[in-house]
């Protein structure tokens, strides 16, 4: 049983005050493997002390559990319990504030009418001014239609907010941009091109968000095609440059070359797609892409368009069967499928010094306590083990960078330089098994990624204009 803040919960109890009825309580959530954290003194009444006690529970049952086993105690009343993470989302999470004071009849005319007027025709007659003269030169848009939503799938577009709002909050605490939740309650591909277009001056930039695969491919490949901002699906290209960092690093671990290795990537949607074509560009030749059926070959009739051209990229030798046959003799696994997809027996069956990177959330392919034993290099998308492979260490430096040099496309030299950035954050002396990839919380990581995402985007011609 594995508890988490993400499923913490405040508990209030009112306690006779008397020795012995606090360990009573501690007692019995340490009993049901609930993990304390604070234990605060709210107020102490006639005989009475109220506490506010937060336990990490395992989920919404495990925690049930713990509040019932509570109201059993002699002493002790339940005055009531609330979901930690459900409270941090009341009202959103995210608001607009204005960047200046409107406290006096001055300000009101210049920041609105009559003074804006003047500003309003400036673009008019240059729309190129409003990189400076509005929000658009730090601003991104997060679309969704909520159709792949983290783990949960197809949920709609008002379930996708909660993600999209945090999405936006990490855009600012870690890159300073400024990015605004977009949900759309539309699954067809031509309406979604044709509304990101329209709303498109608005914006910097566009980060398309749990849009489900293949329409995801279509649709960003349409909408690079026809904006002039950068447009970037973090699903595919977010969790490839993250994984090509942490697949850097743990190469100089094992001391293997890439043009040496047998990969497999269970897995072939937008982020299996996408990991594989930046492993091709780091030198890999042999990697092997498996669905449900199996290796993805030439020769397997019931391939769809995306896995037919996936199929045409890779396999070299068109070794077929099923995932768990062809995981035999590899080198690294690259997981972006489902829980539970391999086991020890796959494990132990891999190259010596083997490399696993379980994506999965939450749960892996293959938990870090089954393949520790027997590989050189574990990571997962979990943030309570080591080598977390997320996201948040690529997107918000790519389109801090981005916006900088006024990019007008994000292409694969700036994502490439985006993985080396983040590998480098750890020097060679540093690397170990545990630490091929730095913390989510490293304020350097971003920094980073945006300086070689602005160079790579200068050096390859994607700049508006010259700086």
């Amino acid at each position: 049983m594995i508890t988490s803040a993400s499923n913490s919960i405040t508990i209030r109890l009112k306690l006779d005050n008397a020795a012995g009825v606090l360990a009573k309580v501690t007692h019995a959530i340490g009993d049901l493997k609930g993990s304390i954290g604070a234990i605060d003194i709210i107020r102490v009444e006639k005989g009475k002390v109220v506490r506010d006690i937060t336990v990490d529970t395992a989920g919404t049952e495990h925690a049930d559990e713990i509040v019932s086993s509570l109201k059993k105690i002699d002493g002790v009343s339940v005055v009531n319990y609330s979901d930690r993470t459900f409270l941090m989302h009341l009202g959103g999470k995210i608001e607009t504030v204005a960047k200046v004071p409107i406290k006096t009849r001055e300000e009101l005319s210049m920041a609105y009418t009559p003074g804006v007027a003047r500003v309003c025709m400036a673009i008019h007659e240059d729309p190129s001014k409003a990189y400076n003269l509005t929000i658009k030169k730090n601003t991104v848009a997060i679309v969704s239609d909520g159709t792949a939503v983290l783990g949960l799938g197809d949920i709609g577009p008002e379930a996708a907010m909660p993600v999209m709002e945090g999405k936006a909050m990490l855009f600012k605490e870690f890159g300073e941009v400024d990015a605004f939740p977009i949900c759309l309650d539309t699954k067809d591909t031509e309406e979604i091109i044709r509304t990101v277009k329209a709303m498109a001056p608005g914006f910097g930039g566009v980060n398309l968000e749990d849009i489900s695969a293949p329409r995801c491919f279509e649709i960003e490949k349409r909408l690079k095609e026809e904006l002039d901002i950068p447009v970037f699906h973090d699903d595919q290209h977010g969790t490839a440059v993250v994984m090509t960092a942490a697949f850097i690093n743990a190469l100089k671990i094992v001391k293997k070359k890439p043009e040496d290795l047998k990969v497999i990537v269970a897995g072939v949607g937008a982020a299996g797609t996408a990991c594989t074509n930046m492993l091709l560009q780091t030198g890999v030749k042999n990697i092997i892409g498996c669905d449900r059926k199996g290796a993805l070959t030439l020769d397997r009739d019931d391939l769809n368009e995306a896995k037919r051209s996936y199929a045409e990229l890779t396999n070299p030798q068109q070794e077929s069967g099923t995932l768990k046959e062809v995981t035999r003799g590899a080198d690294v696994f690259i997981g972006l499928s489902g829980p539970n997809v391999i086991g020890e027996e796959e494990v132990m069956a891999m190259a010596k010094d083997a490399i696993v990177f379980a994506m999965s959330n939450p749960t892996p392919e293959v938990m870090p306590e089954v393949a520790w034993p027997h590989v050189a290099v574990m990571a997962t998308g979990r943030s309570d083990y080591p080598n977390q492979i997320n996201n948040v260490l690529c997107f918000p430096g790519i389109f801090r960078g981005a916006l900088d040099a006024q990019a007008t496309d994000i292409n694969e030299e700036m994502k490439m330089a985006a993985a080396v950035a983040i590998a480098e954050c750890i020097e060679d002396d540093d690397l170990c098994s545990d630490y091929i990839i730095p913390s989510v919380f490293d304020k350097r990581v971003a920094r980073r990624v945006a300086m070689a995402v602005k160079k790579s985007a200068i050096a390859t011609g994607m700049l508006r204009q010259k700086k």
